[in-house]
């Protein structure tokens, strides 16, 4: 896998973050080791709205594309209808964080001669 440090990956997410101004959702990237050992980077968003987190990551070994996993709820969520509208911009912002680290890696992969 085209490997994307956390210092890359933090690199990134503080440029989608520099032009989204979300002040309510929390995005970090956390250390995940690869098989051999290098930090390949995962980013979590953290749904304040959902009590829910999506992870994103690139789906596979010599693989730029991005996938996002939402994680499961421990019960149900009566939301307001305000609430359910914040909701949905924190997907949508994380929908297009995921197409954002999509691209920066496709580029970051031509630059760098990996494609």
């Amino acid at each position: 896998m085209p490997v994307r440090s956390k210092d890359l990956l933090e690199q990134w997410v503080a440029e989608f973050m520099a032009t989204w101004h979300s002040n309510a959702t929390t995005i970090k990237v956390a250390v995940q080791d690869g098989s051999d050992g290098r930090d390949t980077g995962l980013v979590v968003v953290h749904l304040v709205n959902a009590n829910a987190d999506i992870y994103m990551e690139p789906v596979g070994i010599d693989r730029a594309e991005w996938a996002t996993t939402l994680t499961a709820r421990p019960s149900d969520a009566t939301l307001s209808p305000y609430s359910l509208v914040a909701l949905g911009a924190e997907v949508t912002m994380a929908g297009n964080l995921c197409m954002f680290l999509q691209f920066k890696s496709l580029e970051w992969d031509r630059m760098t001669g990996m494609h």
